[in-house]
């Protein structure tokens, strides 16, 4: 997965954000069977990292740096659980980070410079994209406020959010023909994301108006009759959605969903991203290898973010904690979380590998800067699931 800005991966909870974090820190047990505090850590050296070397941007009479969804927002989902998880009330300095500069982007959509400018396309899918992520993150973080009301910020999101809507109720994507979150197919998954963003209670009482209104039944009909077609990555994130916004699936096609979720589940208890969807590269036509070599035995081996992806969506659409296949997802997560070591660039948590390129036997597309993309999502994913 490349450093490019993706959408992917801010969820919260099936209810609400607030509850899930409140809970966690008040029901945690003392020894979870994990190591909260080794995952923090990692996080955390990966957010100094980022603010480092991730794409800077134009913004209004300054600056600002890009936020991806392979450490910047999957941090912002996942660390506050840590610490509520510890007993920590007050957010990190990279958690306001977040915010801020979403907030500091939403400001000055006008006179900003987008994700990708080099050709016409770039700058309609960087459009696309920013729409959701914004309305995305300041949707998620006014309910863990607790309050069901948008903050102004929230309202200028929500409301650029439905002006740049497509008319088939989706939003342009960026392709740069990299799964899972670059490619045709990621249309799909940034609209769940926004069906994320409408479906909170912040989000619902800032699109009460007609493009509001309009806006969120082309997106239900989007994501509902698009349902059939899409891989099990997406139709894990449709689960997700659906747990937002009312009337996107009946309980039947949720159970649908579920039961094919279960039958890809290994007998470790885990999954496996390459299992996860029928990859194409966009960019190389149907059905055409990846744009570098892979390690096929490594990818088919359970990994840390599909397995952390799967167990959430199944938690947040109703699945008990006991039920065989997230009870079994958990087990095999906290069996493999690996034991810190300091100083080592490769190390983290939980790992997963790109579906793009072998990052993992050194090389110019193994240098740990990128190499670890796919760990910052799996560890975040693990640390939703085990909460």
């Amino acid at each position: 997965m490349s450093a490019r800005l993706r959408a992917a991966v801010l969820i919260t909870s099936a209810l609400s954000s607030t509850a899930l974090l409140t809970s966690s820190a008040a029901q945690a047990p003392a020894d979870p069977g994990w190591d909260r505090a080794a995952a923090a850590r990692y996080l955390d050296a990966r957010m100094d990292q980022w603010w480092a070397k991730a794409k800077t941007l134009r913004t209004g009479s300054g600056q600002a740096k890009c936020l991806s969804c392979h450490t910047a927002i999957p941090y912002a989902m996942a660390r506050p659980l840590l610490r509520f998880g510890m007993g920590v009330a007050e957010p990190t300095a990279h958690e306001t980070r977040v915010i801020d500069t979403v907030r500091l982007r939403v400001a000055h959509t006008d006179d900003s410079a987008p994700f990708y400018e080099h050709t016409e396309a770039k700058k309609v899918e960087s459009r696309g994209v920013e729409a959701v992520l914004n309305a995305f993150v300041l949707t998620q973080h006014d309910s863990q406020g607790r309050s069901s009301q948008p903050s102004d910020v929230t309202r200028k999101a929500m409301a650029r959010l439905w002006a740049v809507q497509r008319a088939d109720g989706a939003w342009d994507w960026l392709d740069f023909g990299l799964e899972p979150y670059e490619t045709t197919d990621a249309v799909y998954q940034g609209a769940t994301l926004a069906a994320m963003a409408a479906g909170t209670s912040p989000g619902r009482n800032a699109s009460t108006d007609a493009a509001g209104t309009a806006g969120t039944a082309k997106l239900r009909t989007f994501l509902h009759d698009g349902l059939a077609a899409q891989s099990r990555f997406n139709k894990t994130w449709a689960l997700l959605a659906a747990a937002y916004l009312p009337n996107m699936l009946t309980p039947a096609e949720r159970q649908v969903v579920i039961d094919d979720l279960i039958t890809a589940q290994h007998a470790d208890g885990g999954w496996s991203l390459a299992e996860l969807g029928a990859w194409h590269w966009s960019k190389s036509g149907e059905g055409a290898a990846a744009p570098g070599t892979t390690d096929a035995a490594l990818l088919a081996k359970s990994d840390g973010y599909a397995t952390g992806l799967v167990v959430y969506a199944l938690k947040v659409s109703g699945q008990p904690v006991t039920s065989p296949a997230v009870s079994k997802g958990r087990a095999w997560l906290r069996t493999q979380q690996q034991p810190e070591r300091a100083a080592d660039v490769a190390w983290a948590p939980w790992q997963a590998h790109s579906l793009n390129f072998d990052r993992e036997h050194g090389g110019e597309k193994g240098e740990p800067w990128r190499r670890m993309f796919m760990s910052d999502l799996a560890t975040a994913f693990a640390v939703l699931a085990l909460h």
